[in-house]
């Protein structure tokens, strides 16, 4: 007796309605997480967490693993481990990139995400992306030799160059809205803790 396949009305489906992708970012679903965000705000509530240890004088290790995002604790596939030092012409050993710089890899790396998954939104393609970041720190601040000067950074100069369907005026709107940029640009709350060993 002769039999004939069902049809794989998955992969039908699928061929039908592939996933949009711009710029690398899969629109469709980032359109999908946009929608329910809206409808349930909750699940757009991110906790991210940082672990550090001081080794010896300048360098501590930090450790990224857990976060809490979509209303659940999740993992990052892998931890990430990031070393800080300073140089040696600030008494460091050089067996990392400095907090400060580490600041600079921060923003710079949320800029750029930013603006690639809001131009892949609005169905703008990127070609390609480079970009230069500069801050300037008087250590007079951080050595309590002037009250008025303070610790962190007087001004960062951002610079990118940007290839693709996007005008400079849009690239300037879609820049600002980083997240690492907002953190930067507005006062944030810092809550300081300290427990005796």
């Amino acid at each position: 007796m002769k039999t004939t396949a069902e049809p794989n009305t998955k992969s039908t489906e699928s061929n039908l309605n592939p996933d949009r992708v711009i710029n690398g970012v899969n629109v469709t679903k980032l359109k999908q997480t946009v929608e329910a965000v809206r409808s349930q705000p909750q699940i757009g509530q991110f906790k991210f967490r940082a672990r550090n240890t001081w080794d010896n004088g300048g360098h501590n290790v930090a450790t990224v693993n857990d976060f809490y995002g979509a209303c659940q604790e999740m993992e990052h596939k892998q931890a990430f481990v990031m070393h800080a030092d300073e140089p040696p012409v600030l008494l460091g050993e050089d067996n990392g990139a400095n907090p400060v710089e580490y600041v600079l890899a921060g923003l710079s790396g949320c800029m750029t995400t930013t603006l690639v998954y809001h131009a892949a939104k609005r169905g703008m393609r990127i070609e390609s992306v480079s970009s230069e970041f500069e801050g300037d720190i008087d250590l007079q601040g951080l050595l309590d030799l002037d009250p008025k000067i303070r610790s962190g950074y007087q001004e960062i100069r951002v610079k990118f160059k940007v290839k693709g369907d996007a005008d400079e005026a849009t690239i300037q709107e879609l820049l600002r809205k980083s997240p690492v940029y907002d953190t930067l640009a507005n006062p944030v709350r810092i809550k300081i803790e300290v427990e005796k060993a």
